[in-house]
């Protein structure tokens, strides 16, 4: 079993908690700006660390008055905005835990985390999501809410708290180490019932300490950014402890259609995202290029940026490269900067495996994206790249601290301080997780000559064709969806003579491509469907996709899908995974199609 680790360059004492270093920083550096809210009029306020400090107090002496103690579990489920993370360090510097749960859920999500968590209360962000979400709501577990007509959860809490000593908060944070339960969150559910992930502050303390030197090689005190993945997935919460942690400025939305908007607004100098959100920027510059006939420009401009990155690493780039760079760099690469708002100087993406071209592309493009690999099991990253230790395509070497062995089989294993105890209340399923010491991914990789580590599919992913060939859908899947057309793609196969796909196209795409070849922009999928343009285009992405497998691999036959699969509909979990049974027991007729069954 190969196996690679690095070495630990930071520790932390068994007393310290996610609250310790805020009150290091509320002392040391009051007036240093750690957030961005939005404003009573309009725009945006700087929140201090003092302000921040002062806040958390507050609210943290709400809750105790309210009969949180430590271990007690609330419920928060609410877009990614300011006061979550205000509730969320507040109810840790009391030793609460946080049961972290997605807006989208559906009542009868809320019903099983609730009831499985035994949170004692739920905050959400609107009165309407308490109203949709009422049946999930187990009794006797009070719903309070932080937006109201007249005083929000946080006014109340405040107000609350002020019945409760210094003496008795200093008392009570004093009992919370870094062995206490920080957070309990619920696995996305690709392959059936969310299971409950328990990490402790140390946890959390310990993916910050790793992922330390990556940060503060990529950004430096005084820079910003703009969380808008949920909060409920571990990868935005992480990066809200270690911005927090090392004194970069944060502003929140959950208005993705507005991100551009933003940007230019907030000017971040880094993002943090998954890799759906690049596709979609790159697609939507390659769709109105084409739009605008300027297509076998804008492709012209992402071969060089391919190259330039690629020249990089070899340290090999012709005076012609150089001068067509140019060229595009003031073409093409600097509307790209100019979207992400002009000060963005490298990205972070993880949750899914973003795919060499696009890596290559936004790093030619001057926006180097970082990847990184870990689950909620492994609080975020466990391995990852970082400046001057990069491999496009692969999602870097073990953080400082972090294991990685590859078993004979090809699953990857973990190991180290990021990594859980259990699964909350399933010990079977935490044994087989956990087992001779290592972590069972359920993911496929390999690791390089270098240690760098690159996934290659899911074991209960794997598509097994009637003629005994294994097939990892994952990256052909991420090669068809890089078409500007494309939304989604799930390929199907199992038992089947042959691969076959089912596709679904963006709705934001096409209205463009619909005009530029003399159909109704307001077309549905039903009309076009037959449209020989249209088919061709899909026919090339698949065709490109079928390039980078083998013959038995390659996708035979597509089929497009009138709907897209998304959240609300289930065929998408939170962060974008598909819920490949849920598609498949949905879309049973669409599969029968493309085999005559």
């Amino acid at each position: 079993m190969r196996i690679e680790s690095t070495a630990p360059t930071h520790s932390h004492s068994p007393s310290d908690n996610l609250t310790t270093r805020i009150r290091a920083v509320a002392a040391s550096e009051p007036g240093r700006e750690l957030f961005l809210r939005p404003a009573a009029g309009g725009g945006w306020e700087p929140v201090t660390a003092a302000d921040f400090h002062s806040q958390i107090v507050a609210i943290g002496k709400g809750l105790m008055a309210r009969g949180v103690d430590v271990s007690t579990r609330i419920a928060l489920m609410s877009p990614t905005r300011y006061e979550w993370a205000q509730l969320d360090y507040a109810n840790w510097a009391i030793g609460g835990s946080t049961v972290a749960v997605y807006e989208s859920s559906s009542p009868d999500q809320v019903k099983h985390i609730l009831s499985d968590s035994g949170a004692t209360l739920l905050i959400v962000d609107t009165p309407a999501t308490r109203d949709r979400i009422g049946s999930g709501v187990p009794e006797g577990v009070p719903v309070l809410t932080i937006d109201s007509t007249t005083r929000g959860v946080v006014d109340d809490l405040i107000r609350l708290g002020e019945s409760v000593s210094d003496a008795d908060y200093q008392a009570r944070i004093g009992q919370v180490t870094a062995a206490s339960e920080a957070t309990l969150l619920y696995t996305s559910g690709t392959t059936g019932r969310p299971k409950g992930v328990v990490l402790s502050h140390e946890n959390l303390l310990a993916e910050y300490d790793a992922v330390y030197d990556g940060l503060s090689k990529m950004t430096k005190p005084g820079d910003s950014t703009v969380i808008f993945l949920p909060f409920a997935h571990i990868f935005a919460r992480v990066v809200s402890v270690a911005t927090l942690q090392y004194g970069i400025r944060v502003a929140h939305t959950s208005d993705l259609s507005n991100l551009t908007g933003l940007f230019g607004e907030l000017r971040p100098t880094y993002i943090l995202s998954v890799p759906r959100v690049f596709e979609k920027v790159y697609n939507t510059m390659s769709q109105r290029a084409e739009d605008s006939g300027r297509g076998k420009v804008f492709a012209a401009a992402v071969d060089t940026a391919v190259d330039w990155s690629k020249g990089l690493e070899s340290g090999r780039r012709s005076l012609r490269l150089r001068a067509k760079y140019l060229v595009f760099d003031r073409l093409v690469y600097s509307k790209l900067r100019a979207a992400l708002g002009g000060q963005c100087r490298a990205a972070v993406s993880g949750g899914a495996p973003l795919g060499a071209r696009l890596g290559h592309f936004f790093r030619g493009a001057g926006v180097t994206v970082y990847e990184g690999y870990g689950l909620s099991e492994t609080t975020a990253a466990i391995t990852c790249n970082a400046p001057g230790e990069q491999k496009v395509g692969t999602v870097g070497r073990p953080l400082p601290g972090q294991e990685v062995a590859i078993a004979d089989d090809g699953e990857i294993l973990l190991r180290g301080p990021v990594v859980f105890d259990g699964y909350w209340g399933l010990p079977e399923a935490t044994a087989e997780a956990l087992s001779g010491g290592w972590f069972h991914t359920g993911d496929l990789g390999a690791l390089d000559a270098d240690g760098y580590l690159s996934i290659t599919g899911r074991k209960k992913e794997i598509l097994v064709t009637a003629a005994g060939k294994n097939v990892a859908p994952a990256g052909t899947e991420d090669a068809i969806r890089q078409h500007p057309l494309v939304s989604q793609a799930m390929l199907v196969g199992d038992r089947k003579p042959f691969v076959g796909a089912l596709i679904t196209l963006d709705t934001e795409a096409m209205p463009g491509w619909l005009g530029s070849h003399g159909l109704p922009a307001d077309s549905t999928v039903d009309q076009v469907a037959d449209n020989a343009e249209l088919r061709a285009e899909i026919d090339s992405a698949v065709a490109t996709a079928n390039t980078l497998v083998s013959k038995a691999e390659q996708v035979k036959k597509w089929r497009l899908v009138t709907d897209d699969f998304t959240v609300e509909n289930g065929e998408l979990t939170p962060t974008l995974k598909l819920k490949r049974n849920v598609i498949m027991a949905n879309h049973t007729a669409d599969v029968a199609a493309l085999y005559g069954d």
